[in-house]
């Protein structure tokens, strides 16, 4: 029989130690992530390295996350509290491995993000969790009006009992993906992921005691927990409220959005408000609330602070339930990352009421996704193809804004052109920087991307992208970024949200630009001069807004 491993007699910890030990649990959680990322088979994942790692300790809560995607944090601290909440720890075994991806009833964000987490025994007991997500490219082409038609929703089972594969489980998962070639070979580098996190906790504990250990994974969320009050308290008290928009093509009209954040003393609040749930992929669950609020206020507070459950401590999240921003099952969530994008920026813009000097303009506020998928003309054999676009970072204090950039919640890499045309029946015609983009100012926002693609077989592509009709925000006399868009070649149509490709036709995607820091009066001259060398801005710019 097993049960959740406590540190009892708590030991007396030296700062070195819990430095030590806090160290080790960080390589933990790279090493596992890098041995996820080696093993897999699928482009989304060993090239755009989408997913995440983390460790978790017998309560549930987070001791360590890797440094890749924010977001995911959303998925972590929701499934281990629904698998103690579905599964008795004390009928929990070494190599017992648990699988979950639905939104309602496994913790997570959206269904293709896959979770497998696995209890860390130590001495008969369980000492913590590893836990990670890969984020698998296989639910396309579906509808998104409600969470049944975006794909299989798993609650937290176990994949693994004992050790032994559970094979009518993993044929379940598999008969309802479409690429099940891919997602099972991934699934093999999610296990062998885990295998390194339980291994590597253990050798932890064997070398500096359990009791140790976690004592130290306690004074690291305490320290946490200090650090961001400490943050907080040096902010000025008050409340601040910020109003914006979001748009997408899956929705006909902008929808408002809204902030208030208030400091007092140590502690910050933010109350999010929002209209009703949607009937699009577009919808929040309350953890990916959670994730982009805890992820920026690190961020404007201290980014130094341990990315652990302790952080949070300090700070209220409320929104209202069946919301857009905190919705109710049967929402539709799978492009839930779109409105966390919009809500990072919705935070940093009543942050930078109370702190401007370190909040950036609107950074380019989404997260463009183009999807294809189509039929392999030799064999028949379905194939999916997944690109998150950067756009431009928001101009700073004191810096230009980054050109063609992953933002906030996001921090995947783009699938390099060899790849893509290696594995994929598509070719890249080009892959530019927008000139014109980025918003002006005394620091210009970063520029978004366009890239080009050609269909070489027939195929079907899905985009996700924002600010079509509204524009990223400037601060302090910054002027807006330039608008999102898609580019159709000759018989090509996209309808609302897609369209279909015969051989031989292009279609491009833009990601939007970002705005820009202060007036453009401001700007050094030579840098405007630089800009116009590189292309970044035309002569209408330099002097008509620049008067260079």
């Amino acid at each position: 029989m097993s049960s959740a491993l406590q540190p009892s007699s708590a030991p007396v910890l030296d700062p070195i130690t819990v430095e030590v030990i806090g160290a080790a649990l960080s390589s933990i959680v790279e090493e596992t992530g890098e041995a996820l990322i080696r093993a897999s088979y699928s482009t989304n994942i060993k090239e755009r390295r989408d997913c995440s790692t983390a460790l978790f300790n017998a309560a549930g809560h987070t001791l360590c996350q890797a440094e890749h995607i924010p977001i995911h944090l959303g998925s972590f601290i929701g499934i281990v509290p629904h698998i103690m909440k579905l599964h008795d720890l004390a009928e929990m075994k070494p190599g017992d491995v648990f699988v979950g991806n639905d939104a309602y009833e496994g913790g997570g964000t959206h269904l293709p993000d896959i979770v497998l987490a696995e209890p860390i025994f130590v001495d008969g007991a369980i000492a913590a969790w590893t836990v990670n997500l890969a984020h698998h490219s296989d639910f396309a082409d579906r509808g998104h009006a409600h969470i049944y038609q975006e794909g299989l929703r798993i609650p937290p089972v176990r994949l693994y009992r004992a050790g032994q594969l559970q094979k009518d489980v993993q044929e379940l998962i598999l008969l309802n993906c479409q690429v099940p070639r891919e997602r099972l070979s991934d699934l093999r580098a999610q296990m062998a992921a885990n295998r390194v996190g339980v291994q590597r906790f253990q050798a932890l504990c064997a070398k500096y005691g359990t009791t140790t250990v976690l004592a130290a994974g306690e004074a690291l969320l305490d320290y946490a927990e200090r650090k961001m009050r400490a943050g907080i308290a040096a902010m000025p008290d008050g409340t601040w409220r910020f109003e914006d928009v979001f748009d997408n093509p899956e929705i006909t009209t902008n929808l408002p959005l809204a902030v208030d954040v208030t400091i007092a003393r140590d502690s910050m609040t933010l109350h999010f408000e929002s209209p009703d749930q949607l009937r699009a992929g577009l919808n929040m669950t309350y953890t990916a609330l959670l994730a982009t609020a805890y992820y920026v206020v690190k961020s404007v507070v201290d980014p130094t602070i341990l990315p652990n459950a302790g952080l949070a401590r300090p700070i209220t999240v409320t929104a209202r339930s069946g919301s857009v921003l905190n919705c109710a099952h049967p929402a539709a969530v799978n492009g839930r990352v779109q409105t966390c994008q919009r809500v990072s920026d919705l935070i940093l813009g009543a942050l930078a009421q109370a702190v401007p000097d370190r909040v950036t303009a609107c950074s380019n506020s989404t997260c463009t996704v183009a999807t294809f998928i189509g039929q392999r003309k030799d064999n028949g054999a379905i194939w999916v193809y997944l690109e998150t676009m950067g756009g431009g970072g928001g101009a700073r204090a004191s810096k230009d804004g980054l050109d063609g950039v992953h933002v906030h919640v996001t921090n995947t890499s783009n699938l390099p052109v060899e790849a893509l045309e290696l594995e994929y029946p598509l070719t890249l015609l080009r892959y530019e920087l927008v000139a014109e983009s980025g918003g002006v100012g005394e620091f210009r926002g970063g520029m978004g991307l366009r890239r080009v693609y050609r269909a070489d077989e027939d195929c079907r592509v899905r985009v996700d992208v924002s600010r079509l009709r509204s524009q990223s925000w400037g601060l302090l006399g910054g002027g807006p970024g330039g608008n999102g868009h898609v580019e159709c070649g000759p018989g090509v149509t996209f309808d609302r949200d897609n369209a279909v490709l015969k051989a031989g036709q292009w279609f491009a995607v833009v990601s939007p630009g970002a705005g820009g820091y202060g007036p453009p009066e401001k700007r050094d001259p030579k840098a405007i001069q630089r800009d116009l060398a590189e292309g970044v801005i035309g002569t209408d710019t330099a002097t008509t807004i620049y008067k260079a």
